[in-house]
């Protein structure tokens, strides 16, 4: 992962985010909600803008704030999201709201490990974002990746957390030990998957971009 000082020097560099999206940055400090750090998305909606992906699967909605992004950067995409925190959920309605990108964002709200059955009426997707409950990734992988164009992308967030997967020093706390363990699994079984091209990217928190190679099997 790159240094502070590294992320500081660059973030300089990106365009700079209008009001209601700082407003949104701002409500996810304070109340402690995960989003996307700046690298992060910044890197990502770049990723996009030269995909110009139509149908986008974003699972793990939190407040909005990645879907916004989205659909700010690329307005001729549709973006399903899942959500099952039933106050953030309603945060996030009220941010799209206010965004004006009502007409581009449809939210699901439950466990998005109950729900594949709505969001498949609104399949293939160009391009699944895997941004939820860490420990469960490959599960959100293995379910939702039959919704995927053959040549599509899924894009996994977090994925080098906070650069514990790469410690070899022992983690006292027992929860944060047991999900560093399943992240790690997570990336090597992906790394593994022959049907899929992945390349993991040292960006913010860690980004894996897994493209679907789109041979017939």
């Amino acid at each position: 992962m790159i240094s502070k000082e590294v992320a500081h020097y660059i973030e300089q560099f990106f365009p700079e985010r209008d009001e209601q999206i700082k407003e949104m940055e701002r409500y996810a400090e304070e109340h402690r909600v995960p989003i996307m750090d700046i690298a992060g998305i910044e890197t990502m909606l770049q990723l996009l803008k030269i995909a110009k992906p139509k149908q986008i699967l974003e699972i793990g909605t939190a407040i909005g704030y990645s879907a916004i992004r989205m659909a700010k950067a690329l307005p001729d995409a549709n973006i399903v999201t899942i959500e099952r925190d039933r106050e953030r959920y309603e945060r996030a309605l009220f941010y799209i709201d206010k965004t004006g990108t009502s007409g581009q964002i449809r939210v699901i709200f439950g466990d998005a490990l109950d729900v594949c059955g709505d969001v498949a009426k609104y399949a293939p997707f160009d391009v699944i974002f895997i941004d939820a409950a860490k420990g469960q990734y490959q599960r959100f992988f293995q379910m939702y990746e039959p919704l995927l164009k053959e040549s599509g992308i899924i894009i996994t967030d977090n994925v080098l957390f906070k650069g514990l997967v790469a410690t070899e020093e022992p983690i006292e706390n027992k929860r944060i030990r047991q999900l560093v363990s399943k992240i790690r699994r997570y990336n090597e079984w992906l790394i593994g998957r022959l049907d899929y091209e992945t390349v993991i990217l040292p960006i913010g928190d860690g980004i894996a971009i897994s493209r679907k190679r789109g041979e017939k099997r």
